[in-house]
């Protein structure tokens, strides 16, 4: 499959394109989504031993959704994005950063790719809750192991992010119970 051209249908907080596609000797259009890529992290306070969540609204899921940190990549750094997202969204400093992945969340018609870390953190600098010039209006929520394990999750890149801390604790997600 080889990409013969491309052109941009819409450009606004997202872009569209439409692709000219070229396989086998057939050509085909396809649109694609555009949204740049992202960071998130699984954040864990090593002070009150609770995992750190934001909760909020999402229009494309027209739901609150309890979610990692996350943020778009800014200047191709997903490691400094997430540090300041963490900041912003929850009020903490990064003691310790892990990498844990990298995956497309739809391949199939979207570009974005998550940069999927383990934060360590320890104390908050400030307030938290997002922007106001970003119209970010965050719930912070801390939850223990326990509770964090038992929460029924609509966020692909939580989901993941649970699976590998399960993994790495050699234990499993539990029966999803609540939603918050």
């Amino acid at each position: 499959m080889q990409i013969k051209g491309q052109e941009t249908i819409y450009e606004g907080f997202y872009t569209f394109r439409k692709l000219i596609v070229e396989e086998d000797g057939d050509t085909f259009e396809r649109e694609q989504f555009v949204s740049g890529n992202a960071a998130a992290a699984l954040v864990y306070d090593t002070q009150q031993d609770k995992y750190i969540f934001v909760k909020q609204y999402r229009y494309s899921a027209e739901m609150n959704l309890l979610e990692t940190v996350a943020g778009v990549v800014e200047n191709g750094d997903p490691e400094k994005t997430i540090r300041k997202e963490i900041a912003e969204e929850t009020g903490y400093k990064v003691d310790r950063l892990e990498h844990i992945w990298d995956f497309f969340t739809s391949p199939g018609a979207c570009t974005e790719k998550v940069h999927l870390y383990y934060a360590e953190v320890s104390g908050k600098e400030r307030q938290g809750g997002g922007l106001d010039e970003e119209h970010e209006h965050i719930q912070v929520v801390a939850l223990t192991e326990a509770e964090m394990l038992r929460l029924r999750l609509m966020d692909a890149k939580t989901i993941i992010a649970l699976q590998w801390l399960a993994a790495r604790k050699q234990t499993q997600l539990r029966h999803p119970e609540t939603t918050l």
